[in-house]
């Protein structure tokens, strides 16, 4: 039997935990119970420390009793996505190379969250390197969906999406070049969040200046996910581009009335660009209308995303390459065929490929700033299609469309990543087999906490965050 504490939000946590009506102690407990019992079906948490997690717990309960201050994150257990280096804890990057790979310092993300009072639990499972949104990799396997173990549970950040849906955590850290945030929260019906670029500062790889890949909060819900997003963001000198965005402030709790007014730009198909699942639409489409009827003034329209493909798979490959471009030549055989394709694309690339792509980004930044003059926020699908087979390596149609490759499935949200913008998705409804649908929700630049209560607004429409797995995964 699933003990209740699980599926509490974070907030409500939070304030049980700080009110001592619960311990840290207990809380960890019931969620090492259910990692138990349902992980080996799910396969999100791929490495854990049970009693590194319950000395931290009982050190924080102890800490709470003798008054010491704590942070917003206070006995909330977590696991980090394998992407993001724990000292002392093992990160493989999905990776066998690294798989005996123990850090000696944590990225600044994981830190930040740690030092909010977070209790480490474990690492979630990636794609290797995190390349793609279908979670595998020759290490662990596969993670499954938990409302249908049979199907994908997205990625890159899958085994946070997945821990989340199961109960494992209530709150996961991600990260998102082309969708790795929004994907998996599509997937499993919770939300993530890609934060506006220097938000969350870029400090765990070797380059300032790369904006694709960012990290991020998720949560079961938007108020979750904010509340982790409190403790992440916020400027570094490690990263010059980094900011302390300015505080936002609004009167009451988020309300569907917050809409009203509003200028919303529907994408169904990012104005024809991508092939989109009908039984996706089939969902998003009653949404918008509902919108529409509280008011809000919504018309079928897009952002200017003329060559952001091109600007988005030009800078991804070269950054494959100079990462790892040196290991592939010395080992042709060290990487997945499509991550090593992926690196040799870039390996084609000159300086000047480069900086047009750069110019393209900038133009991309430019129409989406003007554009955001003229509406307030932009919905469209968070994904393509519903989640599909685990066994598969991608989808390889999409409408009767056929897809050439495994980026191909995945446009609907790294066609936004150019522009530089703040984007998440939110459970939005099921299919009529009861797989999760997400809306990607796309706002201008910098509006991060606004996005989110707008997010936590269309939750009350929704109703869809409080469905939990009611399959196989929690028999």
């Amino acid at each position: 039997m699933t003990n209740e504490l699980v599926y509490r939000g974070a907030v409500e946590l939070a304030a049980l935990l700080r009110s001592r009506e619960v311990s840290a102690v207990e809380v960890l407990e019931a969620h090492l119970e259910q990692i138990d019992r349902l992980n080996p079906l799910v396969n999100a948490v791929v490495t854990m420390d049970e009693d590194g997690a319950r000395a931290a717990a009982a050190e924080a309960d102890r800490r709470l009793a003798a008054g010491v201050p704590t942070g917003p994150l206070h006995g909330l257990p977590i696991s980090f996505k394998d992407t993001a280096q724990t000292a002392g804890m093992r990160t493989t990057f999905g990776h066998p190379r690294h798989a005996d790979f123990v850090p000696g310092t944590n990225d600044l993300h994981v830190q930040r969250i740690l030092d909010a009072g977070a209790i480490r639990v474990g690492k979630t499972n990636v794609p290797e390197y995190a390349a793609g949104s279908h979670t595998f990799n020759r290490l662990f396997g596969a993670t499954r969906n938990p409302y249908d173990p049979s199907k994908s549970a997205g990625g890159s950040s899958g085994g946070a999406a997945a821990a989340l849906a199961s109960g494992f955590q209530p709150i996961a850290d991600g990260s998102d070049m082309g969708g790795s945030l929004r994907n998996p929260a599509s997937f499993c019906n919770v939300v993530g969040l890609r934060p506006t670029p220097g938000m969350v500062p870029n400090t765990d790889g070797g380059n300032v200046f790369f904006p694709l890949g960012v990290a991020g909060p998720m949560g079961r819900t938007a108020e979750d996910a904010a509340l982790l997003f409190s403790a992440m963001r916020g400027a570094t000198p490690d990263d010059p581009f980094s900011f302390f965005p300015a505080e936002e402030t609004h009167a009451g709790e988020p309300s569907p009335q917050d809409f009203a007014g509003l200028r919303i730009a529907y994408a169904p198909t990012l104005g024809g660009r991508i092939p989109v699942a009908r039984e996706v639409l089939d969902v998003l489409d009653p949404q918008a209308k509902v919108l529409a009827e509280l008011g809000a003034h919504v018309e079928l329209d897009c952002p200017d995303l003329d060559g952001s493909e091109e600007v988005f798979r030009v800078l991804r490959a070269a950054s494959f390459h100079a990462a790892w471009g040196d290991d592939l030549d010395a080992d042709p055989g060290l990487f997945n065929h499509f991550l090593a394709g992926n690196i040799r694309d870039g390996a084609k690339l000159s300086g000047r490929d480069v900086f047009r792509a750069e110019e393209g980004m900038t133009r991309l930044i430019r129409k989406a700033a003007e554009f955001f003059t003229r509406y307030d926020l932009v919905i469209a699908p968070a994904s393509q299609l519903a989640p599909f087979d685990a066994d598969l390596e991608y989808p390889t149609q999409i409408e009767g469309q056929q897809l050439e490759n495994y980026l191909d499935w995945m446009r609907a949200p790294y066609l936004f990543t150019p522009l530089g913008l703040p984007a998440l998705s939110v459970p939005a409804g099921f299919t009529p087999s009861g797989l999760p649908v997400g809306l990607q929700m796309i706002g201008a630049r910098g509006s991060d906490v606004r996005l989110l209560r707008l997010a936590s607004a269309f939750e009350q429409l929704s109703s869809c965050s409080a469905v939990h797995p009611q399959g196989a995964a929690v028999l």
